[in-house]
């Protein structure tokens, strides 16, 4: 164990020097008014934030009905995650949502949306240095009445990660129910914390990595992190979704499907007063999935755990795209 907490040390120091060397050019936030916020290295963009909100015809409407967040390639050239078109339109980069959100009788569906929305409404907070870039945007999530159900304050916090990660994502939204109790339901198909590989991907080559050596993604509870690994024209990328020890527990993952969506799901009540906080990282590579051992210290520095690699085993994806 000792050892083990040596090498988890020294993987933190070289992260930290991974970060330090790439901030050789600056992170800096560029903003693109009432459409999307780039984040970037030098001139290269690392994520984009989409938060336009367009209601002059209903495919626009339809197209801007909730801001996500685009990953984009090493190079910066053009986003490995789906935006509105292709199959399920409403899976977007890294988005967040429930099929089922109760409030005063009536049940709302904030997954494939409809007539509900979740509005930008404006940032709260924009700071970038040589480290990490981060911004908090205020979103309103609008029944088809016109009610805000949900006050979301989501920030997402961007930098640099070690080789053969190249970048790392933290997403918290801080979920107020200004209208009375709020409760979050539907199953880990179509609600919580998702990622979404574009929609051109292989759905052949779709596989995942659990921390786990006999993985029961539909009953098992509580992974402190799933990964994927999809083929996207002649390039792999792999994604590791990570579940914050503070979040409810009884979280399970959906990560079988062969078009790539997955992600962390949670249900249950959110009362005025008492908002709700949910926290996830993403690590995102060019290439194969990263080891454990990286993993794992990542794991470690944003959980605030010491825990030791897992054996992990990797699973093609078995279902096809056969659920929205």
């Amino acid at each position: 164990m000792k050892n083990y907490r040596l090498a988890t040390i020294l993987l933190a120091l070289l992260l930290a020097a991974g970060r330090t060397a790439a901030a050789a050019e600056e992170l800096n936030l560029k903003e693109e008014p009432g459409q999307h916020l780039d984040v970037r290295l030098g001139d290269r963009v690392l994520v984009r934030y989409m938060r336009a909100f367009d209601t002059s015809t209903p495919e626009r409407r339809a197209e801007t009905n909730k801001p996500y967040l685009h990953v984009f390639d090493p190079e910066g050239r053009a986003p490995i995650t789906n935006g509105p078109g292709g199959l399920y339109p409403h899976h977007r980069g890294i988005f967040i949502g429930w099929t089922r959100i109760g409030c005063g009788g009536k049940t709302y569906n904030f997954w494939g949306m409809g007539d509900s929305a979740q509005i930008h409404q404006k940032f709260l907070q924009l700071e970038a240095d040589a480290n990490r870039a981060s911004f908090t945007s205020l979103v309103r999530w609008e029944s088809r009445t016109g009610e805000t159900i949900l006050l979301e304050e989501r920030t997402q916090t961007v930098f640099p990660a070690l080789s053969p990660a190249y970048l790392a994502i933290d997403f918290t939204s801080r979920l107020a129910a200004p209208s009375g109790e709020v409760t979050l339901d539907g199953d880990p198909e179509h609600g919580g914390v998702q990622y979404r590989p574009a929609d051109a991907i292989d759905r052949k080559q779709t596989l995942y990595v659990f921390p786990v050596e006999n993985p029961q993604p539909t009953s098992d509870l509580d992974y402190p992190w799933v990964g994927e690994t999809y083929l996207l024209g002649e390039a792999r990328y792999s994604v590791v979704a990570m579940n914050h020890p503070s979040n409810p527990k009884g979280t399970r993952f959906s990560a079988y499907r062969d078009y790539g969506r997955f992600g962390g799901f949670v249900r249950g009540p959110i009362k005025p007063g008492a908002p709700l906080t949910l926290r996830y990282r993403f690590l995102i590579a060019a290439g194969p999935m990263p080891p454990a051992s990286l993993i794992q210290a990542s794991y470690n520095q944003f959980a605030g755990t010491n825990s030791p690699p897992p054996k992990t085993a990797v699973r093609w994806s078995d279902q096809p795209a056969a659920k929205k």
